[in-house]
């Protein structure tokens, strides 16, 4: 049996170890259960109002840095059904443990949360993109940073759940 062949998702001759990654993350069937968009007083933007959930996401999130001294979370937002995450490896600090990889950050955010939520959150993977300059840094930034005034226009946007329908997992 033949199997088809899957392109390459990995940039060829890249350090994977040390480096800037915006990272994108789905819940499991893209539900609407991190967060929900609130239309700004005012001339303030749209933003995020995180449910129970995406609280429990944004505490793991931020708990990146203490679990891995090697890890820092630039910016990140925390969507209906998404999150995005710009995670800075640095370079090893010479600790008794090698220094974490990008998959070891995202996989203790998924898990972590998942666990504390007591059911599945998550799809099984997720993407990656290597931030490459600072102008790529920047876009990015500016990226997750107008992500919610901009969410009807998302790849990812879902409309909301319509009265009576369960909106949870």
């Amino acid at each position: 049996m033949k199997y088809p062949k899957r392109k390459p998702i990995r940039l060829p001759e890249f350090d994977y170890n040390v480096g800037a990654y915006f990272v994108t993350i789905c819940t499991q069937d893209r539900r609407c259960v991190l967060s929900d968009i609130v239309v700004g007083e005012g001339l303030a933007p749209p933003a995020c109002r995180q449910t129970e959930i995406g609280r429990i996401v944004d505490q793991e999130i931020q708990l990146i840095p203490a679990r891995y001294p090697d890890v820092s979370i630039e910016k990140y937002v925390i969507m209906p059904n998404h999150i995005h995450v710009i995670v800075m490896i640095h370079a090893d600090t010479g600790g008794s443990r090698p220094s974490p990889t990008l998959m070891d950050a995202v996989r203790v955010i998924k898990s972590k949360s998942a666990h504390r939520f007591g059911a599945p959150l998550w799809q099984r993977s997720y993407h990656e993109h290597v931030i490459r300059n600072e102008r790529d840094y920047l876009d990015i930034w500016e990226y997750i940073e107008n992500n919610p005034a901009k969410w009807a226009e998302d790849r990812y946007y879902a409309p909301e759940t319509p009265p009576g329908e369960p909106d949870s997992l």
